[in-house]
């Protein structure tokens, strides 16, 4: 059997990776990183940094919509990407049916389940990665492919890794 979470949160971590690689590749080349670029993909960071509080009862290090340079976001990455696709891994049948209570950034009070919380974090990471792209793209750089296809393919040796 497939657990598409598991996969999901690997999945997760190589997009993240990629697009910091496609990041470190243009700040190389001397190429100016779009402020909103960045912003978009330090919210990506930050909401996987509270999503894991969340799930594990703790204080977020992190606030929605704080900013990182790109060393800041190399660094968080390392602190939260591999961490979520872990809890991913480890979930088993109860912990994706365990409901968490929290609040939002509102202060608005949820309850959640687990699975759904997992999957919308790497729903949600996609959608603002590809907002991510459209920002590099208006900024004169070039984009890289993290659709989850992509990294299927990748995967199974159909593709070579992007840069």
């Amino acid at each position: 059997m497939v657990n598409t979470i598991e996969k999901l949160g690997v999945f997760n971590v190589w997009a993240n990776e990629t697009l910091l690689r496609r990041l470190d590749s243009s700040a190389a080349a001397g190429k100016e990183l779009p402020t909103a670029a960045l912003r978009i993909f330090s919210h990506v960071i930050n909401a996987q940094a509270i999503w894991i509080a969340r799930l594990s009862g703790a204080a977020s290090p992190l606030k929605v919509w704080q900013e990182h340079d790109l060393a800041g976001l190399h660094h968080w990455h390392e602190q939260t990407s591999q961490r979520f696709a872990e809890l991913c891994a480890n979930a088993d049948d109860p912990e994706l049916h365990r409901h968490i209570q929290y609040s939002n950034s509102q202060g608005d009070a949820f309850d959640s389940q687990v699975s759904d919380i997992l999957t919308h974090c790497v729903v949600h990471a996609s959608y603002h990665r590809g907002q991510v792209a459209t920002k590099m793209r208006e900024g004169g750089l070039e984009p890289v492919n993290t659709d989850f296809i992509t990294y299927c393919r990748e995967m199974s040796g159909q593709v070579q890794q992007q840069n």
